[in-house]
């Protein structure tokens, strides 16, 4: 399979970056498809958490949201959210929180609160939920979003979710002590924050992408590697997969509506 388009790159890209060994809370949306792609294909014991509670969750199709009854129904045991983020996500014991962003900027700060002011917004978003916690006490972040400059921002309008802050040393100077956001995918590249300064900087461009198509769906000055790689396209395991969930996905949720 050589056709493939950019989302299906972006979750599959997502997916490689999880192992067989790691504990990862997971997000609703774009990373819940990558983790399941992941546990699908080449990380089958990887112990998959959600927010409600469920822990080791194998879900057949993909949830609507953290209180789908598929993620009960498939996990190694459920606990109260209380036990949930005191004793699993605050106690340390999971390695990687995978998130999404309506808006993020360079630092990997992210917002899901509001566009514009806060009293008087353009959109009101979900909410945090329990990201704030996840992007703080999480061993480190991964982030999946599709680019555009209205997503990709210079400054975010409210800080829902804590990355590098203003970069270089903020987390420690606030007495943060997990790595945060470590890993940008996004439907154009692979990003990764800079050693120092902690902005976030492409290392590699998906396949038939450009810098300048980077720059373009992107609201600050791009930083790129000396050295960019290629992403490898996917597999036919990996985009059969990938492809297989959805169609589940989309026939059970719209047996869900009919019934």
């Amino acid at each position: 399979m050589t056709d493939f388009t950019p989302t299906e790159m972006m979750t599959i890209a997502a997916a490689r970056a999880l192992g067989n060994d790691d504990v990862c809370f997971v997000g609703i949306g774009a990373p819940s498809a990558a983790c399941n792609v992941a546990r699908l294909t080449h990380a089958r014991d990887i112990t998959l958490i959600y927010e409600s509670g469920t822990i080791g969750t194998a879900p057949e199709v993909l949830p609507l949201s953290i209180g789908d009854g598929e993620l009960c129904e498939t996990a190694l045991c459920t606990v109260s959210v209380p036990e949930m983020f005191r004793y699993w996500l605050m106690g340390g014991r999971i390695d990687i929180g995978f998130l999404g962003a309506a808006q993020l900027d360079r630092f990997g700060n992210i917002n899901t609160t509001v566009i514009g002011d806060y009293h008087h917004p353009k959109v009101r978003l979900p909410g945090g939920g329990g990201a704030p916690e996840i992007a703080t006490s999480c061993g480190e972040i991964f982030i999946t979003l599709k680019q555009a400059t209205r997503s990709m921002v210079n400054k975010i309008d409210f800080f829902t979710s804590f990355g590098h802050g203003e970069g270089g040393d903020h987390r420690q100077r606030l007495g943060i002590t997990t790595k945060g956001p470590t890993l940008l995918i996004t439907d154009l590249a692979i990003w990764r924050p800079d050693p120092e300064t902690k902005e976030f900087t492409v290392q590699s461009l998906h396949r038939g992408v450009t810098r300048q198509m980077v720059q373009d769906n992107c609201g600050w000055a791009v930083q790129f590697a000396d050295s960019l790689d290629e992403t490898p396209g996917p597999t036919a395991l990996e985009l059969g997969t990938l492809r297989d969930l959805q169609a589940r996905t989309a026939a059970a949720h719209a047996g869900a509506r009919h019934g």
